[in-house]
C-alpha cells in the first residue's frame, strides 16, 4: 500500500508530502482530512493519533477520518474511523436522501 495508490483507490486529492506543508493529513476526501495507516495485524489508535489527525483536519477546514489498511496482499480490510457524530449526520442526510 501507498499513501497514493490509496488516495486514488477513494479518488482523494493527495497532500504534497505527507501532510508536511500547507495542507495537513496525507489527502481529502470530500469533506474529510485522511491520514492512511497499514499494518500487517494491528493498529492502535489512542487520544495522541486521534488529536493529530483532528488537529490536521481543523487546519484544512474539514472532519477528520483514519483510514486503516489491516492485512497484506489479497487480504486487505480496509476501516474508516471517524467522530460518531458524523457518522449520524452521513445517515440522517441519508434518509432525508440528501446523500
Amino acid at each position: 500500500m501507498s499513501e497514493k495508490s490509496e488516495s486514488k483507490r477513494i479518488n482523494a486529492r493527495q497532500h504534497k508530502n505527507s501532510g508536511r506543508g500547507i495542507k495537513k493529513g496525507d489527502a481529502t476526501w470530500e469533506n474529510f482530512t485522511v491520514d492512511f495507516k497499514e499494518s500487517k495485524k494491528s493498529f492502535t489508535i489512542n487520544h495522541d493519533v486521534w488529536a493529530k489527525a483532528t488537529t490536521d483536519a481543523i487546519k484544512n477546514n474539514n472532519d477528520p477520518a483514519i483510514v486503516t489498511i489491516l492485512g497484506e496482499g489479497n487480504k486487505k480490510i480496509r476501516l474508516a474511523i471517524l467522530e460518531f457524530s458524523v457518522l449520524e449526520e452521513l445517515i440522517k442526510s441519508n434518509s432525508r436522501g440528501m446523500v
